[in-house]
């Protein structure tokens, strides 16, 4: 039987999209929520300390902590060919600079690539949901995405 289960990370990051065309286009934060939903068949050795479980939560906390909120926590996401990224260097600590628009979509494919390749092979990214407001959010399914987690492996 194959079993769900969803860890939910929160974290505080600015962005800005360089070239749009309305409030975007600042410098400016949110306070994003992301759900990471794995998928596998729970352990069913009755002699493991993981028996029952498709993963151990606090395995996936780790994961998903060390991969992908502490390296946005308080940071600044920005376009790496955009001139306020150029201008901003080397002013602050915690810029990530990304070859993409850092749109919320853009963003939850990134990580769907990251985390695709750092869990056990036994276990699944299945979709991945991230809140860029209380309302307003992109989400990643692996079905929809069957074998395109080609592209950047960090941030």
């Amino acid at each position: 039987m194959t079993v769900r289960i969803t860890k939910e990370f929160s974290f505080e990051m600015a962005h800005q999209l360089e070239g749009y065309n309305g409030q975007c286009s600042n410098i400016h934060g949110h306070s994003y929520r992301l759900l990471v939903t794995v998928c596998g068949t729970p352990v069913d050795d009755a002699h493991s300390p993981k028996y029952g479980m498709v993963m151990d939560f606090t395995d996936l906390k780790k994961i998903v902590s060390e991969h992908i909120v502490s390296k946005l926590e308080h940071a600044l996401m920005l376009r790496k060919e955009g001139a306020v990224s150029k201008a901003l260097s080397g002013i602050y600590t915690k810029i990530v600079c990304v070859s993409y628009q850092p749109t919320c979509e853009n963003m939850v494919i990134h990580m769907a690539k990251i985390l695709s390749r750092k869990l056990h092979p036994s276990v699944k990214l299945h979709s991945l949901k991230l809140h860029e407001t209380a309302t307003s959010f992109a989400e990643w399914y692996a079905e929809d995405n069957c074998a395109d987690v080609e592209g950047e492996a960090e941030f």
